[in-house]
């Protein structure tokens, strides 16, 4: 049975048993045989990076993951991917923090998700910088700072409007001076604490419910302000789906990409609990990317490399009673289970197993060496950058792809 029929096989058979659906996250050729198998554990800086010791293939065996994981190439400062890498942050999984630091060389802007935009009576303010660690925006910057030219990593906070109710929504859409009063609030945020800029989610939620002007409006006026204050501004947005169409494509990207530092592009949960499989297959996020910029459309170059190419960390593990998403700790306690190599999906170009432990049933999805390289050679090959989502849900070895 080929690798998507048995998919296809597996999934249906879970489909049929499952009891409960809960809701997830708002947000055959040879194979190189692996120069590594010693059943010891690797850690932490290595002579050798995943490519020299063969770990790079679409099959992997799941005693070299286990075994060779958290090890990573010494000269951390090596990049292969010269596109713009943007890495995501988050309180929850701390573990990203020290990637940030051990790896910032290989990043052009770290996303720390710390902060929120709340309305108090007239006034609007920052919620969440309880969460700023200036000690840590400082390392990152000294251990990110490029020897040959000074450049260093930046950090542009993501920012959410939180608490905002259909009465603000309104108010702040329809008016410029209120939209002013957010700007000076986020203006004095980022001056205040030395970011560089900011990453504002506000697309996907508003997107399909009010006119396109009107969202326009918004951005571009945060935009400029912004950049008057020499700050730029990243804009999150969503993908092509057939379920929600097209909230933000090609008239979008015409009208706002001379204004905008880049956009954060989601290309991931493509799937779900209620229709399992692929995290982001790679046919998806090549669409998603040439729906926004098409080959030959104008500017083409200067648009792609604008667009963030969402890669995820994180992976998802289908059982019976629904299951969800998972991270490294929680991939690593599974995939020990597997007695051979994981099974690869030729056409999503995903890896994934199947086991049963005293649990239950388990299909699981998870990024791999091969699937995350196929991805950067994807975003080569376009023209645009990439956006991990995030930090600290993924595998130290990964890192030397980047």
């Amino acid at each position: 049975m080929r690798a998507p029929d048995a998919l296809l096989f597996l999934l249906a058979v879970l489909l049929l048993l499952l009891t409960s659906v809960q809701g997830t996250l708002a947000p055959d050729s040879q194979k190189p045989k692996s120069k590594h198998r010693e059943s010891t554990l690797r850690g932490g800086p290595q002579d050798s990076n995943v490519f020299d010791l063969g770990l790079v293939n679409h099959e992997p065996l799941a005693k070299d993951i286990v075994a060779n994981h958290r090890g990573y190439f010494r000269d951390t400062g090596l990049r292969r991917f010269n596109g713009t890498t943007l890495g995501y942050v988050t309180p929850w999984n701390s573990h990203g923090y020290d990637v940030a630091k051990i790896f910032a060389k290989k990043f052009d802007i770290i996303s720390p998700v710390w902060l929120q935009i709340v309305k108090q009576g007239d006034r609007y303010s920052v919620a969440g910088t309880h969460d700023i660690d200036a000690g840590w925006v400082t390392d990152v910057r000294r251990k990110g700072k490029q020897a040959h030219n000074q450049r260093t990593v930046k950090v542009f906070p993501r920012f959410i409007f939180d608490h905002f109710t259909d009465r603000d929504i309104k108010l702040l859409l329809s008016d410029a001076q209120e939209r002013t009063k957010v700007n000076d609030a986020l203006i004095k945020c980022c001056k205040d604490n030395g970011f560089d800029g900011l990453v504002l989610e506000v697309w996907s939620q508003l997107a399909g419910r009010i006119d396109d002007k009107i969202l326009y409006a918004l951005v571009l006026q945060m935009a400029k302000e912004l950049q008057k204050q020499q700050l730029r501004l990243i804009l999150v947005i969503p993908p092509f789906r057939k379920d929600t169409g097209n909230l933000f494509g090609e008239k979008h990207m015409d009208k706002l990409y001379k204004h905008i530092f880049a956009f954060s592009l989601m290309t991931y949960d493509f799937s779900s609990v209620q229709r399992p499989g692929a995290n982001a297959p790679l046919y998806f996020v090549r669409k998603a990317v040439e729906t926004i910029a098409p080959e030959g459309c104008s500017d083409m170059a200067a648009k792609r490399a604008k667009i963030l190419m969402g890669l995820n960390m994180y992976g998802n593990d289908y059982t019976p009673d629904g299951g969800g998403p998972i991270t490294f700790s929680q991939y690593l306690d599974l995939v020990k289970h597997v007695k051979r190599h994981l099974t690869y999906d030729e056409r999503d170009i995903e890896n994934f197993f199947e086991i049963k432990n005293e649990d239950g049933r388990h299909i699981v999805f998870y990024p791999t060496l091969y699937s995350i390289n196929e991805r950067i050679k994807l975003a080569q090959e376009l023209g645009t950058g990439v956006s991990i989502w995030e930090l600290g849900q993924g595998l130290n070895y990964f890192y030397d792809l980047f």
